[in-house]
């Protein structure tokens, strides 16, 4: 599932096997205490409660909940939540990620109009539009998450619209339609190192993932592309600097890093906590190399202060384009 989905520790057995029954014969990882740098406080403003009610009262999934993101109490209180569609279930089985698996269900035909009405209701300037992988569909959703743009599009114009999509392995022209839909970001997440993805996303394929974002560029090449990674799952510094290469080689404008945080004990252990400062020296590098905009920190996720960004990364684009001129 790329979506940098990277929960929080917790959760026992009984609710990994519920959610995550390919992962209820694996031996238990231990669950390892956060430092100091990472610790979050449980969500409490009023205006959390509001957005889950929201969400409920429309039925429309987030990834916020569905992946136990550490900053949804943040992200809720200022009303900003990302959208989750094509169900609550997906078909791939990645060891980092909380989202449940197993057989989906039908698609809901009333998605697209209540994701346009949940961002109408919230008043977003931006919203990002993400979904679990559905590798039982034709097109892995792509119809769907056109119906989103074009329902938002049409609902709150002045929006701008980032799709956070899977890798559509084996799906032809599932990103060329997404693509012609003129999202205003598309982000799709490498998620780790090559070398880590049989162990940690093994439903996946690196060379895919890359090429579905070198492909948005041969499409649209003004349109933004992004890309996020998460670290602590025993990566190599230099495995990070390659990763940039590529994406850069892949002309992806924008790059996230964060902190792999381990959902249950069923999945992916953490190997180390990376401190700020690395992270720090991450996004000084990935700026030499060319990135238009980097986020990096123990708490960046891909869609954590999105529409910030999204206008930091249209900035930074036009007073590029401004020195080249």
């Amino acid at each position: 599932m790329s979506r940098g989905t990277m929960g929080t520790a917790g959760g026992d057995a009984q609710a990994a096997s519920t959610r995550h029954p390919e992962k209820a014969h694996r031996p238990d990882n231990p669950i390892r205490r956060k430092p100091p740098w990472i610790r979050v406080k449980a969500p409490t403003a009023p205006a959390y409660h509001e957005t889950r009610r929201l969400m409920r009262g429309l039925g429309l999934n987030t990834v916020c909940e569905e992946a136990a993101c550490p900053n949804i109490g943040e992200c809720w209180a200022r009303k900003h939540a990302t959208m989750m569609i094509l169900g609550n279930v997906c078909t791939r089985a990645c060891a980092f990620c909380n989202v449940a698996t197993g057989l989906p269900d039908r698609l809901d035909p009333d998605e697209p109009d209540n994701v346009a009405r949940a961002v109408s209701a919230l008043g977003l300037a931006h919203v990002v539009i993400t979904s679990v992988d559905r590798d039982d569909l034709a097109d892995g959703g792509a119809a769907q998450f056109v119906r989103c743009i074009e329902r938002v599009r049409a609902t709150a114009p002045d929006t701008t619209i980032e799709v956070l999509t899977p890798d559509f392995l084996r799906k032809p022209g599932a990103i060329e339609a997404v693509v012609r839909a003129k999202p205003d970001v598309f982000n799709h997440n490498l998620e780790t190192v090559p070398r880590l993805y049989p162990s940690i996303r093994p439903g996946a394929r690196y060379f895919q993932s890359l090429r579905l974002l070198a492909r948005v560029k041969e499409i649209d090449p003004a349109r933004f592309t992004k890309s996020g990674l998460m670290v602590g799952l025993g990566e190599g510094r230099e495995e990070v600097y390659q990763v940039m290469d590529d994406l850069r080689a892949a002309e992806v404008d924008f790059l996230t890093i964060g902190q792999y945080l381990q959902p249950t004990r069923k999945h992916a252990a953490v190997d180390r906590f990376v401190p700020p400062e690395e992270f720090d020296a991450y996004a000084e590098m990935a700026r030499g190399k060319g990135f238009l905009m980097v986020s990096a920190s123990p708490l960046t996720r891909s869609s954590y202060f999105a529409g910030d960004d999204f206008v930091k990364l249209r900035a930074a684009r036009e007073a590029a384009l401004s020195t080249a001129g």
